[in-house]
């Protein structure tokens, strides 16, 4: 067996592990920080809306040998908007020209055939209207705003409401830290883009019901017993599909990042970038998030509730009347957070012993 299996092993038996729970406002902290940090980029820098949302030309040249920054400054002269101008695999030019009416674009794609030395029925030109991109921008938040309300439902129904309150602020993490850094980097925001958000959605979603899913069955009768709280038992939910987390995010990962450093960095292909980059980050955010974030949340939440304090003091007085005995009792929390179950680890002791 591999070290990362035999690690996962392990974990799931809950031999090893770290104690995600115990340490959860380290990890809030680290997310205020993220999420604060995206905000201020939105204020300051904003974001950059692509031609389908606020309305222009987009012009596409034949291969030339006019540099980007050249062509920037001869859309510009053109047009009188701020152009921008992205060279594409073939060595042909995206010209994108905001606020530009049919008219106007007929006179800027003349003016940029002459400029770039190329025949003006070579340059492609398509014409994006406001109204067109506003359309869109409404159906995007309409089937953002759906998906969210399912999403709660189901898991409220699957699971329970603590559960479904945690994936939504998880969902609304992951949202933001993307929107954050389109801001920060300035790339281009395009329908691709709006795809790639919903898409990281679903992946977000799924690494955080697996954790739920075993939190579920972990803590299925839990008032019965007095050697686990709720929080301990989240923690050995997290540690148990920790690798299996792990596995499927990087996997996931890895053609995406094939798309945004090589499809989109090297072969300079515009519409990969919006898309790649929303992928990339989101499913990046949505593995960090279902375990530092949304399960941690639900044990917060849980605990409050009277049956799991009822129990949590039950426990820590079990614990207590031990120690006052000078019983040699394994501190349980810790072995809930680290270790797992004390049979587990003597009998590894008893053999080391033979």
């Amino acid at each position: 067996m591999s070290k990362l299996g035999d690690l996962g092993a392990r974990l799931h038996r809950g031999e090893v592990g770290y104690d995600f729970i115990g340490n959860r406002k380290i990890w809030y902290g680290l997310s205020v920080l993220i999420t604060i940090t995206a905000i201020v980029a939105l204020a300051v820098r904003g974001i950059n809306m692509g031609i389908e949302f606020q309305g222009g030309a987009v012009f596409t040249t034949p291969k030339t040998d006019v540099s980007v920054s050249q062509a920037q400054e001869y859309a510009e002269e053109a047009s009188g908007h701020d152009a921008i101008v992205q060279q594409l695999g073939n060595g042909s030019l995206r010209i994108q020209v905001a606020a530009l009416d049919t008219e106007k674009s007929d006179q800027v794609r003349s003016d940029l055939a002459k400029d770039l030395g190329v025949p003006e029925e070579k340059i492609a030109a398509e014409l994006v209207g406001p109204s067109w991109g506003e359309q869109i921008a409404n159906k995007a938040w309409t089937g953002l705003g759906v998906f969210m309300v399912l999403v709660v439902i189901y898991l409220a129904i699957a699971f329970e409401w603590r559960m479904a309150v945690a994936a939504l602020i998880a969902l609304i993490h992951d949202l933001t830290i993307t929107v954050g850094i389109y801001s920060l980097v300035g790339f281009e925001v395009t329908v691709g883009t709006v795809i790639g958000l919903l898409t990281i959605l679903g992946y977000s979603l799924y690494d955080t019901v697996v954790v739920f899913d075993s939190l579920k069955e972990s803590t299925k009768d839990i008032t019965k017993q007095t050697r686990f709280t709720y929080s301990e038992l989240a923690n050995r939910s997290i540690n148990g599909t920790l690798v299996r987390s792990i596995n499927t995010t990087v996997v996931a990962l890895l053609p995406v990042a094939g798309l945004l450093f090589i499809g989109g960095g090297v072969l300079g292909a515009g519409m990969l970038n919006d898309i790649s980059l929303s992928l990339f980050v989101g499913l990046a955010a949505g593995a960090y998030s279902s375990i530092f974030i949304a399960t941690p949340l639900v044990a917060d939440l849980k605990e409050r509730d009277p049956a799991m304090k009822a129990l949590r003091k039950r426990i820590l007085a079990k614990r207590a009347s031990a120690a006052a005995r000078g019983e040699d009792v394994m501190d349980e929390a810790a072995e809930a957070a680290v270790v797992g179950p004390r049979g587990a680890r003597r009998g590894r002791a008893e053999e080391n012993q033979r």
